[in-house]
């Protein structure tokens, strides 16, 4: 509860420290900036701000209104009705950080099994109980091989294919010369995974790549890891978590981190955020990493308990050389995803994924067909695939928008080479009706 000062109170407070008003607190600040006139609107009643809101809220457009086939990140997903309702309860919807285990066993259990549905997703020893988004979990991925290597190693091999905001991200994470950055400086459309071979040496700490890549594409990581391996270094895979229902672990495959968006493990795209940032590794690195552990035990009298575990890595006890630093309500997010794969389980994972892997062949199978439209991929992909359009994607957006409907994202924002591509995203929510209504709009493109 929030208890605000007495008169008594402010007056103590001023007079410990010399002065008599609190307006003698700004005199430092020039006196016509101390108290600026604000050029506000005339004021509003409650009833009509809410509808102010509410009209400008409605002129946003959303996958309510528009059929979507826009991913690269954040995708378009069935999220169960129980979800939100469980979100929504009080005792998890105001939680906090658990530091007090004898108050927070509900909390803590929850973050427990969203731990350990993510090590059975992933193939993986552990999970910490997740960071903000993909994006902040493969800069943490960074951190947590230079802390392993203490400093020792300093280059960080970045798939061309890793999500261009994730390079991006993990770069700002790292603005010194402490670490070098490579493999993403160019970029062939043509390659796969083989092309970082030639760049793994005895100074590679950690190697980055994406499954299924930014592109949709899936790519058998085993060599790639065996390769990694033998140099010494640490392997750490992006993932996309809908797809580990259809796909292989990467922890199969020989990974030593896996990161990854969680957004599409029931959350909603809202515009961007709270978003879910996935991290797992295996035991012998878990006192590297980053962000919440919770394990579980027994209590005095025998029954079972869960408390945060490796305490000695919490903000509480280290301060600022914590490696527990996500203290945030960042856990609703994992609750959410919690929730959403215990009510779809194995089969009903598998069962979404498979949706969105066959929709997506119909898809690609369709345009493929329409003259000047030309399906890029020539790997395996899950989802989303790259389309080469006969004019520049921006204007196949455009018209595509005024069909009603909002295409894909166009590469070539961040690959020059892919001027005239868009990578297309196809989920369960896609029915076969929007899936033509997409292809017959783009054959009217092509007749253009």
């Amino acid at each position: 509860m929030f208890i605000p000062h007495t008169k008594e109170d402010r007056e103590e407070m001023l007079s410990t420290i010399g002065v008599e008003r609190l307006e003698d607190l700004f005199n430092d600040v020039p006196a016509e900036h101390r108290f600026p006139t604000l050029n506000l609107p005339p004021q509003l009643t409650e009833m009509e701000a809410i509808a102010e809101l509410q009209s400008l809220a409605e002129a946003n457009e959303t996958t309510r209104d528009l059929v979507s086939f826009l991913g690269a990140g954040a995708y378009n997903h069935y999220i169960p009705a129980a979800v939100d309702a469980i979100l929504r309860r009080g005792e998890f919807f105001t939680a906090y950080t658990p530091y007090q285990p004898e108050i927070s066993q509900g909390t803590l259990r929850a973050i427990f099994d969203y731990q350990s549905l993510i090590t059975a997703l992933t193939g993986m020893d552990v999970s910490n109980a997740s960071h903000y988004d993909g994006a902040t979990a493969v800069a943490e991925a960074v951190a947590m091989a230079n802390a392993y290597f203490r400093g020792k190693r300093g280059k960080v091999i970045l798939s061309p294919a890793l999500h261009p905001m994730y390079r991006e991200t993990v770069r700002t994470y790292n603005p010194g010369d402490t670490l070098t950055f490579t493999g993403d400086e160019s970029f062939d459309p043509a390659a796969g995974p083989e092309t970082l071979l030639p760049l793994i040496d005895l100074d590679t700490a950690l190697v980055i790549v994406q499954y299924p890549d930014f592109f949709g594409r899936i790519y058998d990581y085993s060599a790639l890891a065996k390769a990694v391996h033998e140099a010494g270094a640490l392997l750490a895979v992006a993932v996309n978590p809908l797809s580990l229902g259809l796909l292989r672990p990467p922890g199969d495959f020989g990974a030593d981190i896996v990161v990854g968006e969680g957004q599409p493990l029931g959350i909603p795209l809202s515009y961007g955020g709270p978003y879910l940032g996935i991290f797992a590794t295996r035991k012998e690195y878990v006192r590297k990493m980053a962000g919440r552990l919770v394990g579980e035990t027994v209590d005095s009298r025998g029954q079972r308990a869960y408390v945060l575990t490796l305490t000695a890595r919490e903000q509480h006890i280290r301060r600022e050389k914590a490696t527990s630093n996500i203290c945030t309500n960042q856990g609703l997010m994992a609750l959410a995803s919690t929730v959403y794969l215990s009510l779809l389980g194995k089969h009903g994972l598998r069962q979404v994924a498979e949706l969105c892997y066959h929709k997506a062949h119909y898809a690609a199978s369709r345009i493929a067909s329409l003259p000047g439209f030309k399906v890029w991929n020539h790997a395996p992909f899950f989802h989303e695939f790259v389309v080469r359009c006969p004019i520049p994607a921006e204007q196949v957006s455009a018209l595509l928008l005024d069909q009603g409907i909002l295409a894909g994202y166009q590469l070539a924002r961040d690959y020059p080479e892919l001027e005239n591509h868009l990578l297309l995203a196809v989920t369960e929510m896609n029915t076969r009706e929007e899936i033509d209504f997409l292809v017959d709009s783009l054959a009217e493109v092509s007749d253009d």
